[in-house]
């Protein structure tokens, strides 16, 4: 007969339709009991539709069954709602105060490095009204799911992803909601979308200290949150605003990021400071906290968000910035 452990492994292999992620992954996996040539599985049914379901029934039996020992294998669905299965190891807000700054950008950034790591990564877009992760990342499919909750879109390199446009008829729809609207759907994106486990959870702010950040900073258990500006002082001077929302809220402050640093002209090895001289020796100073990365500007990495393709992208600085922040959130952690 085989083992626990070997059932789980056989399990892993398995891919919840529309999710394309394992039920290992998702936790979907509730309890395993072998005995007697048999073995039970009980599987959770959140966010599951019933073909989806009947799909995965069949599938497990048949894989179950293959193992050596095994004659019989029954499979049956629990009730369970995403927010009780969902394991997330770090759940980490990517702020600014400032619109414009390119937080978005550095979250996809840093989680396409994350993911090519191996680690198992989410991005959680809470910026409701100006949304632009699912343009980076390439994706327009429709999230799948049932009435007991949301399966995030998956993207080429496996980062799970949820973001209001991917719910809208067309993504150039405009989302006019007031302030508690706008809370909502971000605590339904926490709550009712299966992310399962997870290293990292990435959570896009939108700019601003108002309603919208102040929802995920009250309600989701953040480990940190990483703050991006630019080099000019009309901006530092904004973001420092989400730096003392932050502070104020008891939000560690895992690091600073300086995005648009400066331009790097090939022909002459000059880097040109489009945008006045660096910040961040200001900012580390009023984060309290360390410089994460300088990100310059650079056209292949625009031409690849337009197209899609940020998943594409490779740098020495966006991988200097992420191993950064593998350093800072380790070191919180202690």
């Amino acid at each position: 007969m085989p083992t626990k452990e070997e059932v789980m492994e056989s399990l892993d292999a398995v891919l919840v339709p529309g999710a394309t992620r394992s039920l290992v992954k998702l936790n979907l996996v509730r309890q395993v009991a072998i005995s007697d040539q048999e073995v039970n599985i009980s599987l959770a049914s959140a966010a599951l539709n019933e073909g989806t379901q009947d799909w995965l029934k069949a599938k497990v039996r048949d894989v179950t069954r293959k193992l050596p020992g095994v004659k019989e294998a029954e499979i049956g669905f629990v009730k369970a709602k995403p927010k009780d299965l969902n394991e997330i190891r770090h759940v980490v807000a990517v702020a600014s105060g400032k619109g414009g700054v390119g937080k978005s950008l550095v979250t996809g950034l840093l989680g396409v490095s994350l993911a090519r790591w191996g680690h198992e990564v989410g991005i959680l877009d809470a910026d409701i009204t100006g949304p632009s992760i699912p343009k980076m990342f390439g994706i327009s499919t429709r999230p799948s799911g049932s009435d007991s909750g949301i399966l995030p879109v998956l993207s080429r390199l496996g980062i799970e992803i949820m973001s209001i446009n991917l719910l809208l008829p067309n993504e150039d729809d405009a989302i006019i909601w007031r302030g508690p609207l706008i809370g909502g759907a971000i605590k339904q994106f926490w709550e009712e979308v299966l992310w399962g486990r997870l290293d990292y959870l990435l959570v896009d702010l939108p700019p601003g200290t108002a309603d919208a950040p102040l929802t995920v900073m009250q309600s989701l258990p953040l480990s940190g949150v990483v703050i991006v500006f630019s080099p000019q002082e009309l901006a530092a001077m904004v973001v420092r605003k989400a730096v003392q929302m932050a502070q104020k809220m008891n939000i560690p402050i895992l690091g600073v990021v300086e995005n648009m640093s400066y331009l790097y002209v090939p022909d002459t090895g000059k880097r040109i400071e489009l945008f006045g001289s660096s910040k961040a020796q200001e900012m580390v100073k009023a984060a309290g906290a360390p410089l994460l990365g300088q990100l310059p500007i650079d056209p292949q990495l625009a031409r690849l968000c337009d197209e899609g393709d940020i998943e594409r992208y490779n740098s020495e600085a966006m991988n200097s910035f992420a191993e950064a922040f593998l350093q800072a959130i380790s070191a919180k952690a202690r």
